[in-house]
């Protein structure tokens, strides 16, 4: 691994003992890593994490993870030579954490080289961080405007949002997903030390993916399955047309194999749909409750009988399932990969339970996929128990593909 001299740069002094112990031991992660079987009883039992290098970022096509940090940054980094040393060093403590293993000692005399909410040896967890660009990169201060994604800018205001824009889009977003909640904070913890004074906080939410209950796709908070008919990712041709942008598609060429990231924070007001009759919230939806079939079927996995129902009689024609995706040859392009997870924010200055979805997807074109839905959605009848009120339009980067490689390589080389 390369000498690590983030640590010596303007605004990481504060880190220098922690970033240059994870390139002491960055080149010997494969050997202090724990085994997959090390955990004693007692323990979190450790599983391997998503594989790190790949010509695609992990966290997009693996299967959700339980737990997960969304965190949007603005940059602090002065220059374009920070902001390249920046992303290096996250790189490097990102293949460290999905890695694993013993953080550096640093002596009695030194500051501890890791939190230690872990323990001793860090486990992987199945743990995956997944980094973004938002459209503000691209503006004057690195020199970067002419290297932005085409599609990439500030979150749109749609129909029905209450959209606070200070939780509102950022320069660099970092996803942060992993089976455990310490891991995801470790991870966090980890990622703000070291880069201290690159970037800072402008948001951030928690989410978690919650077991089949009984089987088949999580829920939400509003009890139906959520994810249902999501592209298979396991189909690589698949991926190639709703998710990763192509070679001649109009993006730089930097931009090939990346996703546009879209985070969508929408508050569900759970206290008045709880006292809505479960035949009306189906029909709001599509779907049956219980089972997550289409009220045209019998089980989750039933396609929605659309052509033998063209006025709507089973499945309303502004069913969300019906709006969202009406399975059609005209619309089969606009489906797009979703990764959502509910989140807890306790409850308001009123009193009300502050829940709902971090809507989390991704697809390779925004227009023709995202925003097409989206306003497709409009004034569907959900919107009276939803309110978004946060999220960003991000670029996720293309992937670490060797060891010298290192987020954004091809947009800042």
């Amino acid at each position: 691994m390369r000498e690590n001299t983030f640590g010596r740069r303007r605004f990481l002094q504060g880190a220098a003992l922690t970033v240059t112990g994870a390139a002491v031991t960055g080149a010997a992660i494969g050997a202090t890593r724990a085994p997959a079987d090390a955990a004693d009883a007692g323990q979190q039992t450790i599983t391997k994490a998503p594989q790190f290098e790949g010509i695609h970022q992990a966290g997009i096509t693996d299967p959700a993870q339980a737990s997960a940090a969304f965190v949007s940054f603005d940059l602090t980094a002065r220059t374009r030579g920070e902001l390249t040393e920046l992303l290096r060093t996250l790189t490097e403590r990102a293949r460290f954490l999905t890695a694993g293993g013993t953080p550096v000692n640093n002596g009695i005399a030194g500051p501890p080289s890791d939190s230690g909410v872990l323990g001793p040896v860090i486990p992987t967890d199945n743990l995956s961080i997944t980094v973004g660009l938002g459209s503000s990169v691209f503006d004057g201060r690195y020199g970067l405007a002419a290297r932005k994604p085409k599609l990439l800018r500030p979150m749109d205001t749609f129909a029905n949002d209450a959209l606070d824009r200070s939780q509102c889009d950022g320069d660099l977003l970092v996803q942060v997903c992993a089976d455990h909640s310490d891991t995801v904070l470790h991870a966090l913890r980890d990622l703000a030390r070291n880069t201290r004074g690159g970037m800072q906080v402008r948001w951030r939410i928690d989410g978690q993916s919650p077991p089949p209950r009984p089987t088949g796709a999580p829920r939400n908070l509003l009890g139906f399955k959520d994810g249902t008919a999501n592209p298979v990712t396991t189909d690589a041709a698949e991926m190639n047309k709703l998710v990763w942008v192509p070679a001649g598609a109009g993006e730089p060429s930097w931009a090939v194999n990346g996703s546009y990231h879209v985070v969508r924070t929408i508050r569900m007001l759970v206290e008045f749909w709880d006292r809505v009759s479960v035949s009306e919230q189906e029909r709001m939806f599509g779907r049956r409750k219980d089972s997550g079939a289409p009220l045209s079927g019998t089980v989750e996995t039933d396609l929605p009988n659309y052509q033998n129902d063209p006025l709507g009689s089973t499945i309303p024609l502004d069913s969300h399932i019906r709006v969202a995706n009406p399975r059609t040859a005209a619309t089969d392009s606009q489906r797009l990969l979703r990764r959502g997870y509910n989140y807890d924010r306790g409850v308001d200055s009123n009193g009300n339970l502050d829940m709902g979805l971090v809507f989390n997807a991704f697809q390779a074109d925004l227009d023709r996929q995202f925003v097409t839905v989206q306003k497709r959605l409009a004034d569907e009848p959900l919107v009276d128990y939803i309110s978004p009120f946060g999220g960003g339009y991000f670029f996720a980067l293309p992937g670490i593909v060797n060891d010298s490689d290192w987020y954004g390589r091809g947009l800042l080389s």
